[in-house]
């Protein structure tokens, strides 16, 4: 096998650093703190390692060049913002993300049992969140005693209701992890078909209706685009979706569901039918409001924008709108525009054209 450092680091050593990537996903409940320890350290020594051994052979990837091009464009984004250091504070070290993910690739390359470290890491982290979360809509309470919300199911995240939009994000990842895996025996497929079943409810249970959406968006893709195992992702959708229009019978469920989401859209939803009001809106007044004021920072400055991670401070800024402010306008491509300007999201907008073509 090809090696890009042959002869420098053992085998052993190359399964602790795998183990210690793999831990990531679970480490992902516990907040976004020791996720971030472990990719900047690891980060760090990468470079100083592959540097101090001039592997330059590693880094002559066309990815990870626009990759740092994008970088640049943010940190001088940064440089040209209002409030300079809050706005470094997220792009000047942005670059460690693709040096993490250099790493992976060379963990993947010289130590195969790396995917294997990641495949049963999501098994472990679904199967405990799943039992987990059933517990606690079963009995209102989960282990360490989180209460129900409302209707909402948390499971570890607790008064974060973010259960929905961890697995729904993660769930594409675990299936191609699963499609490649060369073994897999009757009762891995049975176990998987299951998961996926109890994964689709409780994502519908966390009462995440972006993440729901997300779900449905990664199926219809996986079903239109995949050789394998497509019949295994229809089945098990689809005892999803009975599962979900059973509990959609729930008065508290359609509620939140069917009724809130067409009046927050500004539909109004009785007895009668749908009638529409004057003013409809793009999920939500408050989503809508975030999406204008962004709109309009972009409109401000729309070559490099306002400077990454600073939508936080400049929405309470009545010229752009003043929506209820939020770190975050709720889409990530207008939140690019906002930040980065028609520059920044060029990179974006390139990569996923390439890949659509």
């Amino acid at each position: 096998m090809t090696s890009y450092f042959p002869n420098k680091l053992s085998f052993n050593f190359l399964n602790f650093i795998s183990l210690l990537c793999a831990c990531l996903i679970p480490l992902l409940v516990t907040g976004p703190f020791l996720p971030n320890i472990i990719v900047s350290s690891l980060s760090i020594w990468f470079l100083y390692y592959s540097l101090k051994n001039k592997k330059y052979v590693i880094y002559k990837n066309i990815y990870f060049y626009i990759f740092i091009a994008f970088c640049v464009v943010c940190i001088i984004s940064s440089f040209l913002s209002d409030e300079i250091l809050v706005s470094l504070k997220s792009s000047l070290f942005y670059f460690r993300i693709g040096i993490f993910s250099l790493l992976i690739f060379y963990l993947i390359k010289n130590n195969k049992k790396i995917l294997d470290y990641f495949y049963y890491s999501f098994i472990i982290t679904f199967s405990v969140l799943i039992v987990d979360g059933y517990v606690q809509f079963l009995t209102g309470f989960n282990f360490f005693g989180y209460k129900l919300q409302g209707l909402r199911v948390s499971s570890f995240f607790g008064d974060e209701l973010i259960l929905g939009s961890y697995l729904s994000r993660l769930f594409p990842l675990f299936f191609a992890l699963f499609i490649i895996r060369t073994k897999k025996s009757t009762f891995d497929v049975y176990f998987i078909f299951i998961i996926f079943v109890l994964t689709d409810v409780l994502i519908f249970l966390s009462g995440e209706r972006i993440a729901l959406l997300y779900l449905n968006l990664s199926t219809i893709f996986l079903i239109l685009f995949l050789h394998q195992y497509k019949k295994l992702r229809i089945i098990s959708f689809s005892i999803s979706v009975i599962i979900i229009s059973i509990l959609l019978l729930k008065p508290n469920y359609y509620q939140h569901y069917i009724k809130r989401t067409l009046n927050d859209s500004g539909f109004n939803l009785d007895q009668t039918g749908i009638k529409n009001n004057e003013q409809l809106y793009i999920f939500s007044a408050s989503h809508d409001s975030h999406y204008k004021t962004a709109f309009n920072m972009f409109l401000d400055k729309p070559i490099f924008g306002h400077g990454p991670n600073l939508f936080r401070v400049k929405c309470y800024d009545y010229k752009y709108g003043a929506a209820p402010c939020s770190t975050h306008p709720h889409n990530f491509y207008i939140q690019l525009l906002a930040e980065t300007g028609i520059v920044g999201f060029t990179f974006l907008f390139s990569f996923l054209i390439y890949f659509y073509i």
